[in-house]
């Protein structure tokens, strides 16, 4: 199974900041799916490149695309914006859950406009850029990301 994690920072891409988010979700993804194969990815706060690297992930197969930053309310964050621009569904469910766990330790996480859905066979979900918010995101859904990967292959009846 392909899995991929594109940490969306200026910052970061610009070597200000080191990006410790991004491996704090690969590590939680080798934790649940150790068999994996997992590509990683440093991108710039734009759109258009969010967009063609989500594009190009869904043609090479990523069962999971998890983005990391771009979803709060500075003038670059534009990862939604990409992301709805390459789904065909969103599963709003998984960042609603997300923003309610979130928001019961820190009230900004209401402020995060991630969104999740699905293009083709590959679900890509928008984390938060920080650490902590990234990983109690992902901790959140976990669970949910596993059966929804096993629906959308085909592999689980719905009751």
């Amino acid at each position: 199974m392909l899995l991929a994690v594109l940490t969306i920072s200026d910052r970061c891409s610009d070597g200000l900041l080191t990006d410790t988010a991004g491996p704090a979700v690969v590590a939680l993804l080798k934790r649940e799916w150790p068999q994996a194969k997992i590509r990683t990815a440093l991108l710039r706060d734009d759109e258009d490149a969010i967009a063609a690297a989500l594009e190009e992930l869904s043609r090479q197969g990523a069962a999971l695309a998890l983005t990391v930053g771009g979803t709060g309310l500075g003038p670059r964050d534009r990862t939604p914006e990409a992301t709805r621009r390459v789904i065909d569904r969103e599963a709003q469910g998984l960042a609603e859950a997300m923003r309610a766990r979130g928001a019961e330790s820190n009230p900004h996480a209401w402020l995060s406009r991630g969104v999740a859905g699905m293009r083709g066979n590959t679900l890509i979900v928008n984390l938060p850029g920080s650490r902590r918010g990234a990983e109690e995101s992902l901790e959140t859904i976990v669970a949910l990301l596993r059966h929804a990967l096993e629906v959308m292959a085909g592999g689980q009846n719905h009751p």
